[in-house]
């Protein structure tokens, strides 16, 4: 089976970031989920952790990006304003529906076990809805002035973020304050929903330069990359702080600077890989990125739910590395058949009679002419790019006779 290549129109340099971020992901949570208690104090679990604490904030990014280019299609198309924020409101609620979806499901499969109020858990998905439902709201404003002002947006969310904690927030439902406020078991919209912010003056400064100035524009991001992280590391050290109280690791807004250079670093390097290292091969990151939904929610019913009781909490740090292979193989594996689907099922329905050799007769439907006629080799070949085979009208005694026969046969039993 030929690896399929996703389509031409995405940008390589985004899915690879995506799939770099599923892998992160997926050594984090097979580590969280099975190492046992006694190697959690070691150095290698909590690299883990620490390292797994990026992909939420790299997909939050990337999200900001492909939104921004939604806004600046819409724009080019010469839509209204009320109608760029309602196609971005779509994208927002689609999220929505994907979360529930995905709660639901997660919640029927370790029924009863499972209270309901996981149903109503924060997750990244849902952080994704609501963040991407306000955010919105900067379709109204053009392609250029909504660099800086999504850049700004982001800058106070993120240094919002511990005046928010210092609020009293009691007088709202738990699962509501779960969507707004700083907490280490959800993704509340202060201070995560600052990436997606970033990532829309991001997406909307690719879409304004165009792909012919992409090196400038990763180069300045490295640049800038380096210089959040170095100049955040040293802000958070500090003597003195703007607010009455502040936890780095809850709602720091250095964190979030510090993890937003990262991400702008891994997609300048991302970029310079696709572009000149692995230009025009097959990746298997980029694949990965291609279906990261798809590898996010079957990963997280295999390593969280019930299948692989039996490892939990009980393995050592190498065979729990090497779980995490097997969980990353198996992903993989699952992305390559989702992306082949389409070709799978043209293999297996088009497959030609055996008996008939080249040039063959293929019917398009019961008693129905014209027929379809080709040579074998060129209908392979037509359906190996997805494309229909070459429609024919013949005559009636150009079929072959082991055709002619059985189709007489069928006129003759449905007259």
């Amino acid at each position: 089976m030929a690896i399929g290549t996703p389509s031409s129109s995405r940008l390589a340099f985004l899915d690879w970031m995506r799939g770099a971020a599923a892998v992160i992901m997926l050594t984090g949570h097979v580590f969280h989920s099975f190492t046992r208690t006694a190697d959690r104090e070691g150095s290698g679990y909590r690299l883990s952790q620490f390292v797994g604490g990026l992909p939420p904030a790299m997909f939050l990014f990337l999200v900001g990006v492909t939104l921004a280019f939604l806004m600046a299609s819409r724009e080019r198309q010469g839509l209204p304003a009320a109608a760029r924020v309602m196609a971005a409101m779509r994208r927002a609620g689609y999220l929505f529906l994907i979360a529930f979806l995905f709660r639901i499901q997660a919640w029927v499969f370790a029924w009863p076990e499972a209270p309901w109020r996981d149903l109503f858990k924060v997750d990244i998905l849902n952080a994704m809805g609501f963040a991407l439902a306000l955010i919105s709201l900067l379709a109204i404003v053009p392609g250029v002035r909504r660099v800086w002002l999504a850049a700004a947006l982001g800058a106070l969310i993120a240094f919002g973020a511990p005046f928010v904690s210092l609020m009293d927030w009691s007088w709202l439902p738990g699962g509501v304050r779960a969507y707004v406020v700083p907490d280490l078991l959800s993704f509340g919209f202060f201070p995560w929903a600052a990436f997606v912010a970033f990532g829309v003056s991001a997406g909307s400064i690719l879409r304004t330069v165009g792909k012919d100035r992409f090196d400038v524009v990763m180069q300045g991001a490295a640049g800038l990359g380096l210089l959040l992280i170095l100049g955040a590391r040293y802000c958070s050290h500090l003597p003195y702080s703007l607010y009455p109280k502040s936890e780095y690791w809850l709602n720091g807004p250095w964190l979030v600077l510090v993890k937003l250079g990262v991400v702008i670093l891994v997609l300048a390097g991302a970029y310079v890989w696709t572009q000149y290292g692995a230009a025009g091969r097959w990746s298997w990151v980029r694949q990965l990125g291609v279906t990261s939904l798809l590898v996010y929610w079957v990963h997280t019913e295999l390593v969280y739910g019930r299948w692989l009781w039996f490892w939990k909490e009980r393995l050592s740090p190498l065979q729990t590395a090497l779980l995490s292979v097997a969980v990353i193989l198996s992903m993989l594996a699952l992305s390559v058949v989702k992306t082949n689907l389409k070709s799978l099922r043209l293999r297996f329905a088009s497959s030609p009679h055996p008996a008939i050799d080249e040039p063959f007769v293929i019917r398009r439907k019961e008693r129905q002419l014209p027929l379809l006629v080709s040579s074998q080799e060129h209908i392979k070949e037509l359906q190996r790019h997805g494309q229909p085979a070459v429609m024919m009208r013949v005559d009636e005694n150009d079929v072959p006779q082991s055709q002619r026969s059985r189709r007489g046969r069928r006129r003759a039993c449905a007259g």
